[in-house]
């Protein structure tokens, strides 16, 4: 992450060298000048690492995480200036002119896009080995599908913007154009990608998480068959597997290549701005300690934010008592007063999955999964049921993740129809997944967003709120481009 923040840094300088060129009448002469930087090695890698960054940072990810989990059965907020924003998600009030929309959606995966399309448009021409110019490419475009794969999470479908000479003006793809193009993508790169654990350097894409990045994209398609595909895909590598420890699987000591379930990450360091900020939310008031975390030390250096990462009662209650997920639920603490305050009801308990004992002020240093292998387990569960109904091979993919979470193995008994395993899959992903953003695009895909929502008393939970709104400022600038439908 730190070479990829250097390289963007380095980017920057450049373009503000290139802005000053005319009035101070010099041309630089290194390899790094204006006209030089996209033909060289370091300068297309500075292009490529910035998209990178844009899909490896993406703003904060506590909007990661918040903005597809407090507008459902799993999150909620209060208290503090963000839940200004937070509110209108939690009541399904959102406009096109919430920030986040743009700040924390639609803004990053759009400049990955940008960065993404010069490396493709570019490298033809850049002195290294063709080796490498396939390989940047084969990066550039699977990092350009995986941000319109989001953009297609959170909007439907949008402008394919595959070039940097195309008009301002751009219509909205057709549903069906955009997800031949993901899928185009990624399988056309994916074969020029490295093996699992062949890759250059921690984050880089290979054939292994861009295969993930397909399953998911094809789960949420319900494209059941290329799903399981990609999923096996996956699998087939015998490279990845589930930590068999879940509550060391987040722990920082435990980043990085050694750790074979994080197949991508938002990656975080304690330096802002690229800290994870999720904890200093999920603290309750004057927060001294916890005897469910012993092992978490808290500092009076750390922030705790006024407002309030939260996560509902009729969530974290239907865990099992025995479940070792729960082990990551905060439910009681000790506040600075010494007194013992239960968590336990009032939509009050708090994930700490991202605890790091080295916070600096709102900067953890931890990172939040964009894809685990235990997704991938459930992704091919999830479509085999869709196929075929409860299988042996899909009773063994949830088993997996059942086992370690320390709670009884599921059966034909249990679920015997398609139904009932497809609810049960849902209840197993939200247990798993809680607090890593994934809640919203399952509810979707199960088909009850809306009908939870309603449930909780929202009235405002109309269907069309499936999709969120284009941001206005793209509506204002892009004349071409139309709103979704409700707003």
């Amino acid at each position: 992450m730190k070479k990829i923040v250097n390289y963007i840094l380095l980017s920057g300088r450049l373009l503000a060298l290139s802005s000053c060129e005319e009035a101070l009448q010099v041309t630089p002469k290194s390899e790094f000048s204006p006209g030089n930087v996209l033909t060289s090695e370091s300068g297309i890698k500075s292009l490529l690492f910035s998209a990178y960054a844009q899909e490896q940072t993406q703003s904060n990810s506590r909007y990661v995480i918040n903005d597809s989990e407090v507008c459902t059965d799993m999150g909620f907020n209060t208290g503090g200036a963000e839940n200004g924003q937070l509110i209108t998600l939690i009541n399904f009030t959102w406009d096109p002119s919430l920030g986040t929309f743009n700040d924390d959606m639609w803004g990053p995966n759009y400049r990955s896009i940008r960065d993404a399309n010069g490396v493709i448009e570019n490298i033809a021409n850049v002195t290294t080995s063709d080796a490498n110019k396939k390989l940047y490419r084969a990066e550039a475009r699977a990092l350009r599908a995986q941000a319109y794969a989001n953009l297609y999470n959170f909007f439907g479908t949008v402008p394919l913007r595959t070039s940097t000479t195309q008009p301002a003006d751009l219509a909205r793809a057709t549903d069906d154009a955009m997800k031949t193009f993901v899928e185009m993508e990624l399988t056309q790169a994916i074969p020029d990608l490295p093996d699992p654990g062949k890759e250059e350097a921690y984050g880089r894409l290979n054939k292994g998480n861009a295969n993930g990045i397909l399953a998911k994209f094809y789960l949420n398609t319900k494209q059941w068959q290329k799903a399981a595909d990609a999923a096996k895909a996956v699998m087939d590598f015998n490279y990845y597997s589930l930590n068999p420890n879940f509550v060391n699987l987040f722990r920082i000591e435990n980043e990085g290549t050694s750790n074979k379930e994080m197949m991508l990450v938002l990656q975080c360091r304690t330096e802002d701005p690229f800290g994870n900020w999720y904890q200093a939310g999920a603290l309750p008031p004057s927060y001294k300690s916890s005897p469910q975390f012993p092992n978490y030390t808290y500092r009076s250096t750390m922030s705790n934010f006024a407002t309030q990462y939260r996560l509902r009662t009729a969530f974290t209650s239907s865990y099992a008592a025995a479940d070792k997920r729960l082990q990551l639920i905060c439910t009681s603490y000790v506040n600075s007063s010494d007194q013992v305050v239960d968590l336990s009801t009032g939509d009050n308990a708090r994930s700490f999955k991202y605890w790091d004992n080295n916070t600096v002020g709102n900067n953890s240093g931890t990172d939040v999964p964009v894809l685990r292998y235990a997704d991938i387990l459930l992704t091919r569960a999830e479509a085999l049921n869709e196929l075929n109904g409860p299988s042996t091979e899909a009773f063994t993919l949830i088993n997996q993740v059942r086992t370690r979470a320390g709670i009884p193995n599921l059966t034909a008994t249990d679920t015997p129809t398609k139904e009932a395993f497809r609810t049960a899959i849902f209840r197993e992903r939200g247990w798993e997944f809680v607090a890593e953003g994934k809640r919203r695009e399952d509810l979707i895909r199960q088909g009850t967003f809306i009908s939870l929502a309603l449930a909780r008393g929202i009235t405002n939970a109309k269907p069309e709120r499936a999709l969120f709104p284009i941001p206005q400022v793209e509506i204002d600038a892009n004349k071409l481009c139309t709103q979704n439908p409700g707003y």
